[in-house]
């Protein structure tokens, strides 16, 4: 088999040990790379006692197994970890120069175990790996520590933390050059280590299985993802994403579809911002076909992106400062601006500038702020700062307090949305906007309600990536699903099945999400079949996606969650959207635990979400059966 070098890099930070153990090609086949091998790990290292931020947990990176081979679009790499942020499965994917590197150095993926007794780096290059000290680079910001690691040596990627993760915040995030790997608190782990720096330089090529067929395949993709040549789909215009990034559709969201979250979810349309405007066909200033004209100045792309959505923000002279930036992304346009109900475009970029350096998760930061602003309108927390709704200078004093637990409100919200309001009590748990202790996306559930139920049951807690189903429920169609209505629950738990299963595809193979409209799944297998040689069918392939995702699952069985654990906020069932396309809608608490229970069973896990002893041994996860498999009858829905 093509495409790996069999390897996994260890090492151990309690006692300096470095080791390489052998990756067998049965596991590989079974899962692949990225997300794939990312999960396996964890969970056959980590006992359900270990606390995230122990030394027993691990810290792993696995590149995709598509990633080092110019493949368009092929960028992404995994993070896998026991998350600080959910105490569960931990699963965040970043394009990342740095799995790429790795992969070039001749390594399949890299696990971090144990506790140094100093600030520390990892440095690889190719065979050379070395643990040093790093005491200088403690404290520093981000963009600080990348520039010192590059003075010392040049050519290398890097993967940093910032002093969010040195103060252990739950939500801090990996920084990897502009690049974030946000969700669960990975940031935390690694401070938990006093790992600040992971530094890799690779140049071995990679092993190809055929590389007349690759360089057939990239040419077509290339051309696909471009928009341009004969074998593009007509269909298919990248333009807008190109030139917009991820919030082109930002307007749609808000005036179509009432699914822009805005005033910590009281509503799905920015009425505070869009009354502002003199002509209602302007653009709100958050609106990136406002503000690209204004302060883009170039792309800053992931490697191998053929289809950038990159947009760097640069302004100078600004009442919050100079900024530089990469976004804000539509999840930051959300969190830190509709969340919040900030309209100021230059509050919300140095806001995610703030994020970026300090080391914090935007959605995390934004929403828990979003929480703490109404908990403050309703009398219950107090603060020096006016923390009312739209004041744009107390979300960023909060934001840089968060990230160095400073003072009464960094400590109260510098874990994020769940831990601050089970401090605060007084019924502020019933507008913390989570599941499991991660704050949701930037959409709307009364407005798109299929990911109602892609938010409950998704293994990292509330997530749009784990499934993409909001791609389905705002088109009415995607891949073999057609004629979808956004504004119905029931009927929705096979398409989310199926997309699950092939969102994890992506997650291990590498390739970015946003492709999943050209590549679906036979475009990826066709990839995979040309690097490593096998010789896997489309049954085979989707198969590999359904293990993995039911690993994820059953790792959060080993650590005590249960069917409670796949649930939303009370506000989503009981307060109704204040205003804009979606006013007065609610969930139904009835259909959605009825889909629920339909899921369950499409998945072949029982009613309490346990998957079956017959479904894990069908996947090949016989051992995982005997630990958590459940025998219970299943009664049909």
């Amino acid at each position: 088999m093509k495409g790996y070098w069999k390897k996994m890099l260890e090492i151990d930070l309690t006692t300096g040990d470095i080791e390489e153990k052998e990756l067998s090609e049965k596991i590989l086949r079974k899962y692949l790379g990225g997300a794939g091998l990312t999960t396996k790990i964890i969970y056959d290292e980590l006992d359900p006692k270990v606390d995230p931020l122990d030394p027993e947990n691990v810290l792993v990176l696995a590149p995709g197994l598509l990633l080092g081979l110019k493949i368009p679009t092929a960028s992404k790499t995994a993070f896998g970890f026991k998350a600080p942020q959910t105490g569960g499965y931990g699963k965040t994917i970043v394009g990342a120069k740095a799995g790429a590197q790795l992969k070039k150095a001749g390594y399949d993926a890299l696990v971090v175990k144990g506790k140094a007794d100093q600030p520390s780096m990892i440095v690889i290059e190719d065979d050379e790996v070395k643990i040093e000290e790093a005491e200088e680079l403690w404290g520093l910001d981000t963009r600080e520590t990348d520039e010192r690691i590059k003075e010392k040596y040049e050519g290398f990627a890097t993967a940093v933390i910032g002093p969010a993760g040195e103060k252990l915040s739950k939500i801090a995030m990996i920084e990897c050059e502009d690049r974030q790997a946000g969700k669960g608190g990975g940031g935390a782990v690694m401070g938990s280590k006093e790992l600040k720096a992971i530094a890799i330089k690779g140049t071995k090529k990679i092993p190809v299985a055929d590389e007349k067929k690759l360089k057939e395949l990239n040419s077509k993709w290339r051309k696909i993802t471009t928009g341009k040549g004969e074998t593009a789909d007509e269909s298919f215009s990248p333009e807008d994403q190109i030139e917009y990034g991820t919030g082109e559709a930002l307007a749609a969201k808000n005036k179509v579809l009432g699914c822009f979250p805005t005033k910590n979810w009281q509503a799905g349309y920015f009425k505070r911002a869009y009354d502002r405007l003199e002509d209602e066909d302007d653009y709100l200033q958050l609106n990136p076909r406002y503000w690209t004209a204004v302060y883009r100045d170039g792309r800053r792309p992931c490697p191998y992106c053929t289809k950038p959505c990159s947009q760097y923000f640069v302004a100078e002279d600004t009442p919050y400062g100079d900024i530089a930036v990469d976004g804000p992304e539509y999840e930051t346009q959300y969190s830190l601006g509709g969340a919040c109900e900030i309209d100021d475009i230059e509050a919300v970029a140095k806001g995610n500038e703030i994020c970026d350096k300090l080391g914090l998760d935007t959605i995390s930061a934004g929403v828990a702020i979003a929480w703490a602003m109404e908990a403050y309108e309703k009398g219950l927390i107090e603060s020096y700062l006016d923390l009312e709704f739209g004041n744009a200078k107390a979300m960023l004093e909060s934001l840089r307090k968060m990230a160095h637990k400073e003072g009464e409100l960094g400590e109260l919200l510098g874990d994020g949305v769940q831990e601050a309001a089970k401090k605060v009590g007084q019924g502020s748990e019933k507008f913390a906007i989570h599941v499991k202790g991660m704050p949701p996306a930037g959409f709307e559930v009364r407005g798109v309600r299929g990911m109602a139920l892609a938010f409950a049951v998704a293994p990292r807690g509330a997530d749009h990536l784990t499934s993409c189903l909001y791609a389905l429920e705002m088109a009415n169609e995607y891949w073999d699903f057609k004629d979808y209505d956004r504004q119905e629950l029931e009927g929705k738990a096979f398409a989310l099945k199926a997309m699950e299963d092939l969102m994890m595809l992506y997650d291990m193979t590498g390739v970015c999400k946003f492709s999943r409209g050209l590549m679906v799944d036979k475009g990826l297998l066709e990839l995979v079949n040309a690097v490593t040689g096998l010789d896997m069918g489309i049954d085979e392939f989707l198969t590999v996606g359904e293990r993995a995702y039911n690993v994820s699952k059953a790792f959060n069985l080993k650590n005590g969650f249960t069917r409670e654990d796949d649930r939303l906020p009370d506000r989503f069932f009981k307060d109704k959207i204040l205003y804009g396309p979606t006013k007065g809608e609610t969930l139904s608490r009835r259909k959605f635990e009825k889909e629920l229970d339909r899921y369950y069973d499409i998945r072949g896990w029982d009613e309490e979400g346990i998957p079956m002893k017959t479904t894990l041994t069908k996947l090949g996860l016989q051992d995982m059966a005997d630990e958590i498999g459940s025998m219970k009858e299943k009664n049909s829905t």
